[in-house]
């Protein structure tokens, strides 16, 4: 993109910073005791620096500047609506042959990647047992006694609360009466993997 950028020339540059300073978009910073143009897309081309150089060594220039590029946004892998325990119905084509993630609301938080890493290829259910204040152990043994679930995964946080997840799902896996190969995932609040 073509826009109005200010230009520093170094050789009139005396150092004092008074151009930093002045720059409200943090654009401009000091290296080597010289005044340096850091970020160019951060400049607004207003020139607030200009009157601030006593040197003069600040001018504008029209010219290409480059806007870092965005990272790429992760592709959803929700599969179906809605995700909530409390919400979720106890039949329903999904659940037919699925693989269960079971989560704690916060793990999708903590977890950077978590939607290839815990949800690709499963069906979603969250809640937090503190806040909705409920046990969802009566739900979850329904969804596991009337439809045909493969597997089932718990995402939980490694904090005391999040223990009322995984009470849930192995009393739910348990009053199902089936066979349902179940893991346990904690997480530490700093989003790392402790226990899988």
């Amino acid at each position: 993109m073509i826009r109005k950028i200010i230009q520093i020339e170094e050789e009139k540059c005396d150092g004092c910073g008074a151009c930093a300073e002045a720059c409200h978009e943090g654009a401009i910073g000091m290296v080597q005791g010289k005044a340096k143009l850091l970020r160019e897309d951060y400049c607004d081309g207003l020139g607030d620096c200009l009157p601030a150089c006593p040197t003069g060594a600040i001018t504008f220039v029209e010219r290409e500047v480059h806007e870092p590029s965005s990272p790429k946004s992760a592709d959803s892998q929700l599969s179906q609506w809605p995700v909530q325990i409390k919400l979720a119905p106890v039949n329903a084509p999904y659940f037919q042959k699925a693989d269960l993630l079971i989560a704690a609301d916060c793990t999708a938080y903590a977890y950077g990647d978590f939607h290839n890493k815990f949800m690709k290829n499963r069906v979603t259910l969250i809640g937090c047992p503190k806040l909705d204040n409920i046990d969802y152990t009566e739900k979850l043994t329904a969804i596991l006694r009337e439809n045909s679930i493969q597997s089932v995964t718990v995402a939980r946080m490694e904090v005391p609360c999040c223990g009322g997840m995984e009470r849930a799902a192995k009393a739910a896996l348990q009053a199902s009466r089936k066979s349902i190969p179940c893991q346990i995932c904690i997480l530490s609040a700093d989003g790392k993997i402790i226990e899988e």
